[in-house]
């Protein structure tokens, strides 16, 4: 592999102090503070000087997503990998926990990342260069990624019960396949079911802790976190040691 030439180590170096700028702000002053002329004020560089590196604020967005996933796959990675491979519960177990932890250290990068609705980002507009046509898209699928393998892993290992296919609706029955085969995988339906069931209990209630929507009935969220992972793993024929 050719060693980057120092015009692209300088580029690169820039990327990512544009990111970490925009990071920043997101984590001072909220979402709203994050503008291309606002970064370039805070790196001493003219606004259309970063239009050489992001040719939209949509494609900065996109751009500071994916390095957000990225940093929390890898949390989550190795979590999981904390634990021995044939322990497939306890390593869904630790990536769950992993998943709320950097939740709730980093809020304001959780609420860019899962819950600002911004439109699907078009390849011409995202960062020059041969950049990736929508990084924060191609994490997103890293990360789920992580809770999706350790799922059917413990298929594979154990069959937990699933709901046969000619159950579900034609119509859901219908993307989950599309699902399937657009991640190369020839398990039951049922399989991913469980899989964005898992998802949506996991992400819900994370996201209600860190949003303050259950202080009117719990203080300490940990307790119910701890339930509902125990209620998770009873689906999954698991007995999680918590």
């Amino acid at each position: 592999m050719t060693a980057p030439t120092r015009r692209e180590r300088m580029r690169a170096a820039t990327l990512d102090e544009i990111k970490q700028t925009a990071r920043q702000l997101l984590i001072d002053e909220g979402p709203a503070a994050i503008s291309l002329r606002a970064i370039a004020r805070e790196m001493g560089m003219t606004a259309p000087a970063l239009y050489r590196y992001f040719t939209s604020h949509e494609a900065l967005l996109d751009g500071l997503c994916g390095d957000l996933k990225d940093e929390l796959i890898g949390e989550l990675a190795q979590a999981r990998d904390a634990v021995p491979p044939d322990q497939v519960g306890a390593r869904l177990q630790a990536a769950c926990r992993a998943f709320r932890g950097w939740a709730i250290a980093h809020p304001a990068e959780f609420s860019l990342m899962f819950a600002s609705a911004r439109r699907e980002v078009p390849e011409s507009a995202l960062c020059v260069d041969g950049m990736p046509a929508s990084p924060g898209h191609e994490a997103a699928q890293r990360f789920g990624g992580v809770f999706l393998d350790l799922i059917v892993d413990l298929w594979h290992s154990r069959h937990f019960p699933v709901i046969e296919a000619d159950v579900f609706p034609p119509e859901l029955r219908r993307q989950l396949e599309r699902f399937l085969q657009s991640v190369g995988l020839s398990v039951p339906v049922g399989v991913a079911y469980v899989f964005l069931s898992g998802w949506v209990r996991l992400y819900g209630l994370v996201a209600l802790e860190v949003f303050g929507h259950l202080d009117f009935a719990v203080g300490d969220v940990e307790p119910l976190f701890d339930a509902e992972i125990r209620a998770m793993a009873a689906q999954l024929n698991l007995t999680f040691d918590i």
